[in-house]
């Protein structure tokens, strides 16, 4: 096993890996941006190196800066976490050549499934379901509105080098095809420092469902069952869950299969996503591999009881795969609601800004992967999500209570965020009744405002009396000087008791 690792990330990924990394005795060693010097993960590790300022190209994306940092602190492997360089093959081949461990698939693999159209290409060489859609990716807007015009209208775009949503768009019509191409090439250059889209197919209120995988460098695979991904806001997920409700036994079967053959097909090893859209007649077609964790990997931990950053760090280390596909179940559900900076009201756009307060929901089966704390200041530099709160219950119904009972004891003030949002969806009997189509959020929530209730005001009361009194922050990369509680009680004294 590693005795150091270095995390190539941000925020509540990288608090993740660096609990698992304490767990397993195994040191910590986070990076920061400039901007980023009193982050969670940079005070949390054992160790933290300044990699550049506060834009990603010039830190989280730079791949010479990274690799210093690995050899300044003699980090024998890296984590990239999900974003970034994540899915980069050049960062992946770039560690191999210097000796240094990529947790993750090796950079042939991850060329190959990292890249959308390549892999659909490889993929249907073998009889694997795919939506249809471009043969190749492409940087020019005539080639894509050729193809679209082949495909039929509507298409939907994606960047070729990248997942997240970063770079999609539905494209109804012709007229829409040359600036929706041109934005989505400059989102993904942005995202992914690699502009090449493709177009395929939209089909119209599907499901997106994935399976989770875990391979091996010497050819064994499993699949650790599936979650609906389906609650999305720009093409974006923000709530997902496990089991699927639309998948019966034998569906599950058809598609796990399905996925392991991706992987075999594809050489692919360490963790993975394999994901499908599902219609409304139960066809499934293949999308894409995501070569990394997931931002939702949680709730596939708490229904099958697998740590699956241990198990990403015991195939980098090279051990063989240690659970057979018969031994796994699923037992009980789980949900998982992202948090995000972000105002739901006025078309989702980031909110930064500084928290002035915020209490973790706890409970029973209540799980929360958090990259902030009270008095940070959230950047306008990279993605919004601040936190995940994930509910476990023995079944769904009871799962959906719990992540609506903990979201309402979520005060986080300072900026805006899509906590209330979420528990609208929690609450929503189309939610309970498992209808949960990518266009849930337009066809049943599309002009949400939240609510104005005394709760409400009795929260802006109290982040009002907080920002009065904001603690003090130490000089050296972001370690908190924290005020205990009796310093923030002002002048006291112990008395007799007596009036």
């Amino acid at each position: 096993m590693f005795t150091k690792i270095l995390i190539a990330n941000r925020g509540e990924i990288a608090i993740r890996v660096i609990k698992a990394c304490r767990e397993l005795g195994i040191k910590s060693v986070a990076v920061y941006s400039t901007v980023d010097r009193n982050a969670l993960h940079v005070q949390e590790a054992d160790e933290a190196v300044w990699i550049g300022e506060a834009p990603a190209q010039e830190s989280y994306l730079n791949i010479e800066a990274i690799i210093g940092a690995i050899k300044k602190t003699g980090a024998n492997a890296v984590h990239p976490g999900y974003g970034f360089l994540a899915e980069n093959h050049l960062f992946a081949e770039r560690c191999e050549k210097e000796g240094i461990v990529f947790i993750g698939p090796d950079s042939r693999s991850m060329k190959l499934v990292s890249d959308k159209v390549a892999s659909r290409q490889v993929t249907e060489k073998v009889g694997i379901p795919l939506i249809p859609g471009m043969k190749n990716k492409s940087t020019d807007v005539g080639e894509c509105m050729a193809a679209a015009e082949q495909i039929g209208f509507p298409v939907l775009l994606k960047a070729s080098a990248g997942g997240g949503g970063k770079g999609m768009r539905i494209i109804k019509s012709r007229d829409e095809l040359a600036s929706a191409v041109e934005a989505g090439m400059r989102e993904a250059k942005s995202a992914f420092g690699d502009p090449s889209v493709y177009l395929e197919k939209y089909i119209e209120q599907p499901r997106h469902v994935e399976f989770q995988v875990l391979a091996d460098k010497y050819g064994n695979a499993i699949h650790v069952f599936e979650r609906e991904c389906s609650i999305q806001r720009r093409h974006q997920k923000i709530v997902e869950e496990s089991p699927s409700p639309a998948l019966n036994e034998d569906l599950r079967r058809r598609m796990g299969e399905t996925a392991l053959k991706v992987v075999e097909v594809s050489g692919y090893s360490n963790a993975g996503t394999v994901e499908f859209l599902v219609d409304k007649k139960g066809h499934f077609y293949f999308l894409e591999v995501n070569a990394r964790l997931q931002v939702e990997h949680p709730v596939t931990e708490l229904v099958t009881g697998i740590d699956l950053v241990h198990a990403q760090f015991r195939i980098a280390a090279g051990e063989k795969l240690w659970i057979k596909q018969d031994d796994l179940k699923q037992r009980g559900h789980a949900i998982e609601c992202r948090i995000y900076a972000e105002d739901p009201e006025n078309g989702f756009l980031p909110s930064a800004g500084n928290i002035l307060f915020m209490k973790e929901p706890t409970g029973p089966g209540i799980r929360h992967d958090c990259g902030i704390y009270s008095g940070y200041e959230v950047p306008v530099y990279y993605d919004p999500i601040l936190s995940k709160l994930i509910a476990w219950a023995p079944t769904r119904e009871h799962a959906i209570k719990r992540m609506a009972a903990a979201l309402l004891d979520f005060p986080l003030l300072g900026i805006k965020t899509n906590i209330e949002f979420l528990r609208e969806i929690m609450t929503h009997p189309e939610f309970a009744n498992g209808n949960t189509f990518t266009d849930f959020i337009p066809r049943n929530l599309p002009d949400w405002t939240p609510a104005r209730s005394e709760e409400l005001l009795s929260q802006a009361a109290l982040a009002a009396a907080i920002a009065s009194d904001k603690p003090k922050r130490g000089a050296f990369a972001g370690k908190a000087e924290l005020l205990s509680p009796w310093e923030t009680l002002g002048d006291w004294h112990i008395g007799s008791g007596k009036g």
